[in-house]
């Protein structure tokens, strides 16, 4: 549900507005966790999102003021995502649902697991 005045919304219901579109908790778990990427390397975490679907991901990331994109005058021109300290200060919130998640998940019984878990690297080396 989107509100015109966020204070309209419960707290719980700004969360979920700010980070629950599809994509958004794993390019900002993929950003938290390696840093400022351009948008082939989030391309390449998320193999099945389209283009276009991404941009959208991005952009509202942008707005809703999680995520800043920094535009390089190079030629070819270069565009980089990283977080800003808004979106690092959701980064243990995202930690805590990927666990829980992950427990969650693995306790089912195989048979009744609604999504396949993959623990799925990215190309890029985790920052420390």
């Amino acid at each position: 549900m989107k509100y015109t005045n966020p204070r309209e919304a419960s707290p719980v219901d700004v969360f979920f507005n700010l980070v629950g579109g599809k994509y958004k908790g794993a390019i900002l778990w993929y950003l938290a966790r390696r840093g400022t990427l351009r948008f082939s390397e989030i391309k390449k975490c998320l193999p099945k999102v389209n283009p276009k679907t991404l941009t959208q991901q991005l952009r509202a990331l942008e707005r809703d003021g999680l995520l800043v994109r920094t535009i390089y005058p190079e030629v070819p021109p270069r565009v980089e995502y990283g977080l800003t300290k808004l979106g690092e200060d959701i980064f243990p919130l995202i930690q805590e649902i990927h666990c829980w998640a992950v427990n969650y998940v693995w306790g089912l019984p195989k048979e009744k697991a609604p999504v396949t878990v993959r623990m799925r690297m990215c190309y890029r080396k985790e920052r420390n």
